[in-house]
Formats: structure tokens, sequence, C-alpha cells
């Protein structure tokens, strides 16, 4: 049934939506973290550097000629850490060199350097290969009593953010995998707790379905009663006939119903009688046409046909006169006094048909234009009921139209009318 393979497609897409975002929060939280512990070890290390660097030069400033092994204070134990110290007036001082690969792009950050000191910053670089290299720096101020000097401190961390970056990678590949799963199990799990409703469902549809039969017969029985003592001409009292009147109208009515409720019944089950066969939509509009004209008439409401031409289709031809019948009857009864219905053939081709029902009636709310074809929806319940109306006209419209494998629309507005289209294929084979 293809509601329950809707609503278990629905049922796990939401599954998977919902374990997408938790899935994709997940990731981000841990990036970020595993950034910030990275940043906050990294700039640790950097800071750490630089107020070892500015201890022993301060020292060397200070002591200008005491003995001071350059080898054991200025370098550093890690070889991706540099330093650079310049004067007041830009003149460079000391350094530990950054790698060649990196050291111009460093010199560049150091000449427009506008960052407070004591702050660490990341910089990115990408050389002429493509490659993007990453850069933290931090700077710091030597001040003695005769001079003041500024030292910059930075790491190579390529390396490490390039290490996160296949890590989250990773954590994305293996999140994208798990969604995968979890959807599938999702599916699984949704197909398993529809089973039940499925099965009540199934049991509703059949006895809906032996409901209206059995009903028929005993309709059609009360329904000749009821004519057989209209016609005896002993029965003269006027109350008495307005009763089996009235009794005709409501049986009538049922009749009505129990068809409609059997044909959504066999179309559930699949079980419908399809005859498919050459035939011109033209002529079955056109007697539909006849045929409701005078109970358009009873209400004072123009009822035509236009651009009426050839056009030949592969269809049930019971099924589609039931379907413009349907059509026009609903037209004809939300239109007022003094309006129009026009039945129009829109477009005829190689491969599709196309025919709309237009009337000047009351038209539909845009919030219940998605619900019409729905099974005993009815947009003005009151008003329904006084035209005879049950809510499983449009729906076995629709129904009538996906076994022709076509499309049925509406379109409308409130107080000007409503226009229903329908498209049919030309040649359609079963």
């Amino acid at each position: 049934m293809e509601i329950f393979g809707r609503s278990r497609r629905q049922l796990a897409f939401a599954y998977a939506l919902i374990m997408g975002i938790f899935l994709a929060v997940i990731i981000f939280v841990v990036h970020m973290a595993m950034n910030w512990s990275m940043f906050s070890e990294q700039a640790q290390e950097l800071s750490d550097a630089a107020n070892s660097v500015a201890e022993v030069q301060t020292f060397y400033l200070q002591n200008p000629y005491a003995a001071v092994d350059e080898n054991r204070y200025f370098k550093t134990s890690n070889d991706r850490l540099f330093f650079y110290i310049f004067s007041d007036d830009k003149q460079l001082i000391r350094f530990e060199r950054a790698s060649f690969r990196i050291e111009q792009f460093v010199l560049d950050v150091i000449d427009s350097w506008n960052i407070d000191e004591g702050e660490v910053e990341v910089f990115r670089h990408s050389n002429e290969m493509g490659q993007l290299n990453t850069v933290m720096m931090t700077s710091k101020k030597i001040v003695t009593d005769n001079t003041t000097q500024i030292l910059y401190v930075g790491k190579d961390v390529t390396a490490l953010y390039s290490g996160l970056q296949k890590a989250t990678y990773a954590q994305v590949f293996l999140g994208f995998v798990a969604l995968l799963i979890a959807s599938a199990i999702g599916y699984f799990m949704a197909g398993r707790a529809l089973v039940p409703l499925k099965e009540a469902y199934d049991k509703q549809k059949q006895f809906a379905a032996d409901a209206s039969h059995e009903l028929r017969t005993p309709l059609a029985v009360v329904m000749a009663s009821a004519d057989l003592l209209l016609a005896d001409p002993s029965i003269e009292n006027p109350f008495l006939r307005q009763v089996l009147e009235d009794l005709k109208s409501e049986v009538k009515k049922m009749t009505n119903l129990v068809s409609d409720l059997l044909m959504v019944a066999r179309s559930d089950n699949n079980a419908l009688k399809f005859k498919i066969q050459r035939l011109d939509l033209t002529e079955i509009l056109k007697q539909v046409i006849r045929t409701m004209t005078p109970i358009a008439e009873k209400k004072d409401i123009r009822l035509a046909g236009e651009d009426f031409r050839k056009a030949l289709i592969n269809a049930d031809e019971q099924k589609i006169k039931q379907l413009a019948i349907i059509l026009v009857d609903n037209a004809i009864k939300y239109t007022p006094e003094g309006g129009a219905v026009l039945v129009r053939l829109e477009k005829v081709d190689n491969s599709r048909v196309v025919f709309a029902v237009m009337d000047s009636g009351i038209g539909i709310a845009p919030e219940d234009l998605d619900k019409v074809f729905e099974r005993f929806y009815r947009v003005d319940k009151a008003r329904s009921r006084e035209m005879g109306g049950n809510g499983l006209g449009l729906a076995i419209a629709a129904e009538i139209v996906k076994l022709h494998d076509g499309k049925i629309s509406v379109a409308s507005k409130l107080g000007e009318g409503t226009k229903f289209t329908v498209e049919l294929k030309v040649n359609l084979k079963k």
C-alpha cells in the first residue's frame, strides 16, 4: 500500500534527519574542542618560549660583556619554533630563522604586525605549489633602561593543523557511514512499527468492501419497495407520499455513498476492473455536458464546452466518463445561480491530452487546496451535506486519474471560482 510505503519513508527520513543533525553537532563540537585544545597547548608553548628568549635577551642587554652561549640560550629544542628580535628602528638584532618555505611569509607578517603584545594569532599562507602553511605567532617587548626591542616568536604548526583536518575528514566519513547504517535501521524499524497498523488497515478495507457489497441488495429492495408504494393508487395521503419521496431521496444518497465506498475499497485492494480501449475524449466530454445540462439549468447555470477537437486516447471509457461527471457535478454544486461552468480541451498532442473544468463558484481557500482530494474531506461540511456530498467524489476522481497514470491539479480563488485540470496520456498501456 502506497500510503504505508510513503509513511515508512517519511519516518525513516525524519529519523535520518535527526541522526544527521546529531552527528553534525557532535562532529562540530569535537572539531572545535580539538582545535581549542591544540591552540591552547601551542599558545602556551609559544608564550613560554617568548618569555625564555626575552629573559636571555634582557640579560644580554644588561650584561653586554658577559659570556653568553647563544647556542644554549637562543637555540630551541623544537626546530619548528623560530624567533626574530628587532630594534625600535626595525633593525634585526637576533633570530632563530623559520623554515625557508615560510620565512618570507613570516617576515611579511612581522612587517604588518598590529596585534597586541602577548596575543597569539594563527596565520595561513598558500605557497606557489598550492600547499597551505599554518603559523602561530606572538610578540613581546623587551625593555631595558637604555633600549626597547620587540621579540616575535612563532611556530610552524602546519603538520598539526593538517592532522586536525584529516581527523575531521575521518570523522565526517565515519559519521556518513553511521548515518547510512542508522537510516537503514530506521527504515527497517519503521516497517516493523507499521505492520500492526497495516494489518488493521487491511481489515478495515476488507470490512468496507464487504459491507458496501452487502448493503447494495437491501438498498435496492428498499428503493424498489418505495417505487411500488408510490405507484399504488390507494395511497392518496399527501403526507405519506411525501414520506415515500423523502425515503427514496435518502436511499438514493445511501446507494451513491455505498457505490463510492465500494469503488474506493476495490481501488485499495487493486480489484477495480480496468478495460483499456481507444476512444475520443471529446465525445465523452460532450456526452457528459448533455447529461449534466438539465441539472445545471435547474440552478440557472450555463454549462458549455470549448475548444473541442478530436482527442484520441487509450483509457477506460466508463472511468473517464465517471471522472468528467464528478468534476462537472462538483462545479455545478458549488456555483451559485446564474453562474457558469466551462469544460475546455486545453491541449492535444502526440503524448498527452489536457482538459479542464472551470466554474465561477465560491472558490476554495488556499489552506484547503492540498486537501480536496482526500477521502471524506469537505471544505464546507454544512453546505456539502445539504448538497448531498459525501467527500468521496474528488478522491475517486484522483484515483481514476492515478489509474490512468495521469495528473490532476486544482487552482482556485475565493469568490472567483475553481479550475480542475486533468492530464492524461495518449498511449496508456496496462
